[in-house]
């Protein structure tokens, strides 16, 4: 017997219902032709994921409803394929029934399709609460394990079903191998973070050793607003030496239909698939942060991006990752010099421009800024000069981006990386001025990292070595003062970045970190700038996640705080 297992392993809109499910449609026509038997799609694929508050909305839920039976009566004459879908579920479309009684709600739902009916369906029973995810706020559990039956060559194998969360618990699957299965189908939407993949093979391997069922999880792929899903399906098979093996890997984010064989033998199923090689950390970053801005651009319908390049190593990044994106066609750069701008700074600016081959432009700030003094020089006469001018001028830089987006309805990508966004080192109205945030969840260290690696790597052939060596080695500097440079303000960034990261990541208190070996000042200075500018992180453009604890649904602080440990 060979059973051959699909994953739709693709790019689900939020609220393309529509197109959702005639994505699903083409996918398992296609998988029908390669003589696939059961097809995997991801979690919530029917609305995408998260839809957040739209689950709210009775009329969405119908409108999902009718999007699982378009699919099933469009796939009813592909006879010997089942198909399992991702939706949400009303009691109102029918009931669900678990444990024998009726249960009013709303639930995170599979519903396995065959021959345009809906031969078994399943509800998530581990509603997660935490991060990103908001489960709770929109479904009840379910309480049932649902296994179903596919048949390949005159043999049936029983698949159990889970969702997501349910697989990282042990009573979902412990009672769903108690209810006959043989094989675990687990289907997915996990937003990634760096070292998510391997700690997702790893609390899955958990669970194949203590089962003993082989696994195949199936994973969404995409950006969705903060959140990027990478792929990297991946199946895994138990050793009758209580082992496990990985029996297959599709690719990190990119859409596949990734075909897993399942043969029998004496021993029980054995699964065999393609295997995408491993990947380096900064590589998982690249991808992630190209893949964010990628959807981001193109699901919302911009035509292009318009990026503020200063000569310095943030912009430089945001460029590089805008035109890996995009295309170079699609991105055009400005760069606005004021009276305290090096020439080195627009040097490169220039440099890098024309090695990636996008539109660059210069702009002065310097009548504006001068304009804007002279308005205010009887408001601040006798007053020395500080951060009020420094901010003066990093707001008319963000007033021009955002004229030149409206003129073109082209969207400012901004450049501030996360070390800037937790000690405020950054301008409401001004450099925060736009509509993604790119590096938001990039530490200024990882910021050098990615750079190194870009120049040295090429992976979307763009151009090799596209950011000028002075632009990663100079200090950087704001340049909206004479000899300025960021170390003025802040501490090193190997000291800052590592705070930031115990205490903003990791929830360590101030006296675990100064415990940890660093300087009582330099972490109470730090924790104070995180305290004060909450107010700013809240005004921020949305911006991609890469860690496990961004400046977004991960992070929710009262700006009104007097908490000081």
């Amino acid at each position: 017997m060979s059973l051959r297992l699909g994953v739709a392993q693709s790019n689900f809109v939020v609220g393309d219902l529509t197109g959702n499910a005639q994505k699903i449609i083409t996918i398992a026509r296609q998988a029908c032709t390669q003589g696939v038997h059961l097809l995997l799609t991801p979690e919530l694929a029917i609305c995408g994921y998260a839809a957040e508050d739209l689950l709210l909305r009775p009329s969405f839920i119908a409108a999902c409803d009718e999007a699982v039976r378009t699919v099933a009566r469009e796939l009813a004459d592909l006879e010997g394929l089942t198909v399992v879908v991702g939706h949400p579920a009303a009691t109102e479309d029918g009931g669900w029934r678990t444990r024998s009684v009726m249960r009013p709600g709303r639930f995170n739902a599979a519903s396995v399709l065959r021959g345009g009916q809906v031969i078994a369906r399943y509800a998530k029973r581990e509603l997660p609460n935490y991060q990103v995810f908001d489960e709770r706020r929109y479904f009840e559990p379910g309480d049932e394990p649902c296994v179903f039956e596919v048949e390949a060559d005159g043999e049936r194998t029983r698949i159990g079903l889970l969702i997501c969360e349910d697989s990282w618990f042990d009573n979902p699957a412990r009672e769903t191998r108690a209810a006959g299965a043989e094989l675990l189908a687990v289907i997915n939407a996990s937003p990634f973070h760096a070292g998510k993949g391997d700690e997702r093979e790893t609390t899955m391997a958990q669970r194949v050793r203590d089962h003993g069922l082989p696994l195949v999880y199936a994973h969404l792929v995409g950006g969705q607003d903060e959140a990027v899903f990478e792929g990297r399906s991946f199946a895994l098979q138990p050793s009758a030496e209580g082992e496990v093996s990985l029996a297959a890997r599709a690719p990190s984010f990119a859409e596949d239909l990734f075909v897993v064989e399942a043969r029998r033998d004496a021993g029980g199923l054995r699964l065999n698939g393609p295997i995408a090689p491993e990947r380096d950390r900064e590589a998982d970053l690249w991808d992630a942060l190209v893949l964010g801005v990628r959807d981001y651009v193109g699901k919302n319908g911009f035509p292009g991006a318009i990026i503020g390049l200063s000569g310095g190593i943030d912009s430089a990044l945001v460029l590089a990752i805008a035109v890996d994106a995009l295309g170079p066609d699609k991105v055009r750069t400005v760069m606005m010099p004021s009276p305290y701008t090096a020439d080195i700074s627009w040097i490169d600016a220039r440099d890098m421009a024309r090695r990636l081959g996008v539109q660059y432009d210069e702009i002065s700030i310097v009548p504006e800024f001068a304009a804007f003094k002279a308005s205010l020089a009887q408001e601040f006469a006798g007053l020395a000069e500080d951060a009020t001018e420094e901010n003066i001028q990093a707001r008319i830089r963000g007033t021009l981006l955002m004229a030149l987006s409206n003129k073109s309805g082209r969207i400012v990508l901004t450049t501030g990386n996360k070390s800037e966004m937790a000690t405020g080192y950054c301008t409401l109205y001004g450099d925060m001025a736009g509509g993604f945030a790119v590096i938001k969840d990039v530490l200024k260290t990882a910021v050098f990292r990615l750079a190194r690696w870009r120049n040295a790597n090429d992976p979307y052939g763009t151009g090799a070595n596209p950011i000028p060596e002075r632009i990663i080695t100079r200090p950087p500097s704001a340049e909206l003062r004479p000899d300025q440079t960021d170390q003025d303000s802040l501490p090193p960034y190997e000291v800052l970045d590592a705070i930031v990261e115990r205490y903003m990541e990791n929830d360590e208190s101030v006296e675990a970190i100064v415990a940890a070996g660093y300087a009582r000042a330099d972490v109470e200075r730090v924790t104070r700038l995180l305290r004060l500018n909450e107010y700013k992180r809240r005004q921020a453009p949305v911006g991609i996640r890469v860690t496990h604890r961004g400046f977004g649904k991960d992070w929710r602080y009262p700006i009104t705080n007097k908490f000081r440990a």
